[in-house]
């Protein structure tokens, strides 16, 4: 049986070897020990990056929930920062609680190394969130890069120096010379390039004098050494040498370091053809990932553009990454400064940064109509593409471009909704206060409903009302039958919310007689459904809400509107709940939560995990329910999501019925059970399906007290045979012995006793052996399953009992 995974971070795989820094890998882990904080302070180009994954790797390993890393490089907004690192720990900006709320919520109980990386343009804000997580978070340890240091109290900081250099001894023994870092470094990325480099006696003397000559910086070398592919190393120094005599008046006087690696990339630059120049300098309009067919549209003609950046990739001078099995691009930080400034020579700034806006501009508008029915697809391209969105939304805020920036946000809606409410609110404050002091009422409506919309999926009634009652009146004034009946919908919901369930009603009317107006626009009678439902529940009425939600459903399905489906689903599964049709509930609050976890919309899941929680719990399954409420809290916490108060009595009624039949304490084991369970362990729980290794998780076991409903004492569950002395092996299949692989059968029955919540002196006397005995058996239990703690034998315990 393959227990629960557990999340160990997002520290990406390194693409090449890493070369030396022993000695810094050393300190960090020492001081790492003796500190909450560790700086690595050093210049572009040295390999601060480098060294924090390559330490994050060695390390994470020894923290209980991994380690993370959240890049910084791509964000220019100091108000991004808690978004981004809460977007790197996998958490979602989607409801009610602010960013550094959730994530001072959620960091609070973990143990785990988080590396901050490149905080140097953003030092005020990085400095803030750093200090605010390490007062929140005890169990939390931080390292930071960034080329000077925080200055947060207890920050311990690690200099970065280039790589150790080679002596300049040119008798150095070859052996001896293979040690030294900068050596080893040039040596494999050369080996690498040209397929056949080698350090010999013949060459390692020019060797010596180029590595020297680089200040061991390892973003200079490796851009020399790929040279070795068309050019001797001999070739590669004189080339060098040239350059920097120039600089140097002739003399070999060793040039300020950061002036080396300036050099030593515009000689790289120089070597390119003037369309590979072109391409790169425009390159640096993109402030995260690029694919090709962005790179085709505003850096180059689409015909060249594969040839062009497949050189550029071959030269290090752009950096290929794999995102969902799409290539995409980037620039190192340090070479998007040099294209930049490239960019800013050739007169292209105004002219580039146009082009870059007008493309994503024309992008989302072009997307604008089939996102909602093509959401999955749509939400992956945005996923990839949101830092250069952001970028070019935030040049529309310095050039005061209300009409393009009000476009771009609310087009950005479907985004903001399922990834980051508070940024999306944030964006259309600033572009709607930017359109009505410029006069400017291009696009403006549809900017109002959407702000009023993220407002409601906050559960802020008192910010939505007013935004939606100006798209309102925007759509009456501009002739906007769509959006009127769309706006008059979400603010219908907003008044229910609000509690003024009259005014709600009469603009449910009033949104009803918009969209039959509109019979050829599909979001209009979903929304108006929608809101007819919302409205039914607030009012008690079961059996409205049942036929709108039904109605709803059937629409969303025929048009292929992911999100609006699976909302409605859980609508229609919660109505079915509350009326006791369990029967009928099972089947639509499972397609609700693939649907859901198709397009990751996590407050949905949680919505829709509590939902199968309440499920199971009324349908007597109270072990099962339990864990699935605490894999729903856990859900809730990454989200900062709460319960919708009209479902709140059938969640009340069906956690109580749990509780009455487990008693406390095996209640509170199965639900932290759940809690250990990761996200797409929780869904495979609610769902029945089997776990990674493809395995089906196995049923209750049998010869043990189920709640009313479940399977009855003494009997096999359906579709497993029993195993003897209780036990259920993977697949249904009888384990030898009574056993629950990997576990022995003794430790098998120590295990379902501490997922029922005893402690080891209770443990015992059940077993009548030894309370020492029992400790063995739980470390035992422990080592073998690689686990941590009592609950997470509880969580892979929970892999049997459903």
């Amino acid at each position: 049986m393959a227990r629960p995974a557990r999340r160990s971070g997002n520290i990406p795989a390194e693409a090449t070897s890493f070369v030396g820094r022993r000695r810094e890998l050393a300190e960090v882990r020492t001081k790492l020990t003796e500190a909450r904080l560790v700086s690595l302070a050093g210049p572009g180009g040295v390999g601060k990056t480098r060294l924090a994954i390559r330490a994050a790797t060695d390390l994470g390993r020894g923290f209980r929930d991994g380690a993370w890393l959240a890049e910084l490089a791509e964000i220019t907004d100091p108000e991004l920062v808690d978004s981004a690192v809460l977007a790197a720990l996998d958490l979602r900006d989607q409801a009610a609680t602010e960013p550094l709320a959730l994530l001072c919520s959620y960091l609070r109980d973990k143990e785990l190394l988080l590396v901050v990386d490149n905080c140097e343009h953003l030092l005020e804000a990085a400095t803030r969130l750093v200090a605010d997580l390490l007062r929140a978070a005890p169990g939390v340890r931080v390292i930071a890069t960034s080329r000077e240091p925080l200055s947060v109290a207890g920050e311990h900081v690690v200099p970065v120096p280039p790589l150790e250099l080679p002596d300049p001894d040119p008798g150095e023994p070859l052996a001896a010379l293979r040690r030294s870092e900068a050596v080893m470094l040039f040596t494999e990325r050369a080996a690498a390039a040209s397929g056949s480099f080698e350090l010999t006696s013949a060459n390692q003397a020019t060797v010596v004098d180029l590595c020297r000559r680089l200040d061991g910086l390892p973003l200079a070398i490796e851009l020399a050494a790929v040279r070795t592919r068309v050019l001797s190393v001999a070739q590669v120094l004189d080339r060098l040498a040239d350059r920097f005599s120039l600089l140097t008046g002739g003399s070999r006087g060793a040039l300020p370091r950061h002036q080396t690696l300036r050099t030593t990339i515009e000689w790289s630059h120089d070597l390119l053809t003037e369309d590979e120049r072109v391409v790169l300098r425009r390159c640096c309009a993109f402030a995260g990932r690029f694919t090709l067919d962005d790179v085709a549209s505003v850096c180059s003609s689409p015909d060249g553009a594969l040839d062009l950046l497949s050189s550029l990739v071959d030269k290090s001078l752009v950096m290929k990454e794999d995102a969902g099995g799409l290539a995409c691009y980037r620039l190192h930080e340090t070479m998007r400064e040099f294209a930049g400034l490239k960019r800013r020579e050739a007169g292209e700034d105004d002219a580039g940064a146009l082009r870059c806006a007008e493309y994503y501009h024309a992008s989302c508008q072009r997307s604008a109509q089939e996102r909602r029915y093509r959401l999955r697809d749509w939400l992956e391209w945005a996923d990839l593409e949101i830092d250069n969105v952001r970028a070019v939304m935030q040049q529309c805020v310095n050039r005061g471009d209300a009409s393009r920036g009000v476009d771009l946000a609310a087009s950005l809606g479907w985004f903001w909704i399922t990834r980051a409410t508070t940024e999306g609110i944030r964006w259309l404050d600033a572009f709607l206060a930017l359109a009505e002091e410029r006069g400017n009422t291009d696009g403006r409506g549809w900017g109002y409903f959407m702000r009023g919309f993220l407002a409601v999926v906050k559960a802020d009634p008192a910010g939505s009302r007013p935004a939606l009652h100006t798209a309102v009146a925007v759509a009456r004034e501009t002739g906007q039958a769509e959006l009127l009946s769309e706006a008059l919908a979400m603010a219908a919901v907003a008044e229910d919310m609000a509690g003024e369930h009259g005014a709600a009603g009469v603009l449910i009317g009033e949104a009803d007689r918009a969209a039959r107006a509109v019979d050829h626009y599909p979001s209009a009678r979903v929304g108006v459904l929608q809101a007819q439902t919302l409205h039914a529940f607030f009012a008690g009425d079961q059996a409205a809400a049942r036929a709108a939600a039904a109605e709803g459903v059937r629409r969303a399905r025929e048009t292929g509107d992911l999100y609006t489906q699976a909302i409605m689903l859980l609508n229609l599964g919660s109505a079915a709940l509350n009326a006791g049709d369990l029967a009928g509930a099972e089947p639509l609050l499972a397609e609700g939560l693939r649907l859901a976890h198709q397009i990751d919309d996590r407050v949905a899941q949680f919505y829709l995990l509590d939902a199968f929680g309440c499920h199971a719990a009324l349908s007597g399954r109270a072990r099962r329910g339990a864990q699935l409420f605490g894999a729903a809290e856990t859900l809730r916490a990454e989200a900062g999501a709460n319960i919708m108060p009209f479902l709140a009595p059938l969640f009340d009624r069906a956690q109580k019925s749990a509780l009455a039949a487990l008693g406390k304490a095996k209640f509170q084991a199965a639900f932290e059970a759940g809690q250990c369970l990761d996200r797409d362990g929780g869904l495979r729980l609610a769902l029945g399906e089997p776990d990674r290794d493809g395995s089906r998780p196995a049923r209750r076991e049998p010869g043990r007290a189920v709640a009313r409903g479940g399977t009855p004492r003494g009997a096999a569950a359906p579709g497993r045979a029993a195993a003897p002395g209780g036990a259920v092996a993977p697949g249904g299949a009888a384990a030898p012995g009574g056993a629950v692989a990997p576990l022995a059968k003794r430790e098998a029955d120590v295990a379902r006793l501490v997922a029922d919540g005893l402690t080891n002196k209770q443990i015992g006397a059940r077993l009548f052996i030894s309370e020492r005995t029992v400790d063995s058996h739980v470390r035992s239990i422990l080592n073998k399953l690689g686990v941590g703690s009592r609950a997470q034998i509880a969580a892979w315990v929970a892999t049997l009992d459903h």
